[in-house]
Parts: C-alpha cells; sequence; structure tokens
C-alpha cells in the first residue's frame, strides 16, 4: 500500500475523521487524502488559509501571533491544526505552513516547515527543514505530515 492509503486505512480502522488546514501546500495535503478510494470515510474537508485573514478568521489563530511571529511559526502552526479540527468536527487536524520558495519569507529559509497537528500525541507543532524547488518542498511536506499522522496513531495505540 503507499502512505496515503495506509493513513486512510488507519483512520478508517479506528474511526477517526482529519481536516486539513494548509498554508503552504494549497490544498494538496487534502487532494493526496481524497486521492485514496474510501477517504470519504474519514476526510471531514479542509481550509486553504494562504491568507492571515484567512487563517484569523476560518481557523481562529490569534492575530497577535500573526503579527509578531508570521504565519511561518510553530504556534500559528498549531492553532490552525486545532482550528481545522474544531471548524471541521474532526478528531485530528493537520496544518502545514512555511516557505516553499523561491525567496525567503518572513526572515525563514526555504524549506522551513512548521507541521500543527491537534488531536494525536505528541508535540502541537513539529519543525522540519526540507530541501528542493517549491514543488519538492511542498510533496516532502504531504509525505511529513502523512508521516506523522501514521506515527502518532501508532503511539497513540501503543500508550
Amino acid at each position: 500500500m503507499s502512505l496515503p492509503a495506509d493513513v486512510v486505512t488507519e483512520l478508517i480502522r479506528r474511526g477517526l475523521r482529519i481536516a486539513t488546514a494548509e498554508s503552504l501546500t494549497a490544498g494538496l495535503l487534502a487532494a493526496t487524502i481524497a486521492d485514496v478510494p474510501g477517504a470519504s470515510a474519514t476526510l471531514q474537508g479542509g481550509v486553504v488559509a494562504y491568507q492571515n485573514e484567512v487563517k484569523e478568521r476560518l481557523l481562529g489563530v490569534d492575530p497577535s501571533r500573526l503579527a509578531s511571529h508570521g504565519a511561518v511559526d510553530a504556534g500559528v502552526a498549531a492553532q490552525m491544526a486545532e482550528g481545522a479540527r474544531r471548524r471541521l468536527g474532526a478528531d485530528i487536524g493537520v496544518a502545514p505552513t512555511g516557505v516553499a520558495g523561491p525567496e525567503p519569507h518572513q526572515g525563514r529559509a526555504v524549506g522551513t516547515v512548521y507541521l500543527g497537528i491537534a488531536g494525536l500525541p505528541g508535540p502541537a507543532a513539529e519543525e522540519l527543514h526540507l530541501d528542493g524547488d517549491r514543488e519538492g518542498i511542498r510533496r516532502g511536506t504531504v509525505e511529513a505530515a502523512l508521516r506523522s499522522v501514521l506515527r502518532r496513531l501508532d503511539r497513540e495505540a501503543r500508550a
């Protein structure tokens, strides 16, 4: 099986629903999950929150955090994930935000990514440093997000 299929299968097996809030990946994570036959049994939906106003209004990200830290931030990613989980009625929220390039953004280097995850054991956000061009960083982020969800599901099962 493929990584997306493994995630969907495990989520369905456990009766869990997942939602995404995507900045950097602009819907690619939700689309990757949706590509798996049967994903409708687990995928609640996703929010593409490219602009800070969307992060604030739809996901409940603290505007003062955005003003002081910028959108490429662990705390913002964590708040996005929790906002997606809550607003879309899911058990798990996943939210990537970062810099795909070609230029640095808000003082962050290309390839800097924060992956927020709500509803599963582990830190609220993970920091990644990916190499590659814009497409490679976006695809690498999706893969890292799916691996993190699967790893956390496994950790939860062992707890």
